[in-house]
């Protein structure tokens, strides 16, 4: 009984509803994620060989296990 009273004793806050986020607001932030997106698939699926836009191994060797995780093969 005494929990009844006490829980009854304290306001329960109103949730207001949140008002939806507008297109503007919302679409430069999607596309610059996109093309960070874009830009680390480059460099995890296609940075070596012909298409390598820094020389050496080095790119490679960072995003090695990642490459194969995501099923592009290299060797």
């Amino acid at each position: 009984m005494a929990q009844a009273v006490a829980s009854a004793a304290m306001p329960t806050p109103a949730l207001s509803p949140s008002a939806p986020l507008p297109v503007r607001a919302v679409l430069p932030w999607a596309l610059f994620v996109g093309l960070l997106m874009l830009v680390a698939l480059y460099f995890v699926g296609a940075e070596q060989g012909a298409t390598a836009v820094f020389s050496g191994a080095g790119v490679h060797e960072w995003v090695h296990d990642g490459r194969h995780l995501l099923g592009f093969p290299c060797h």
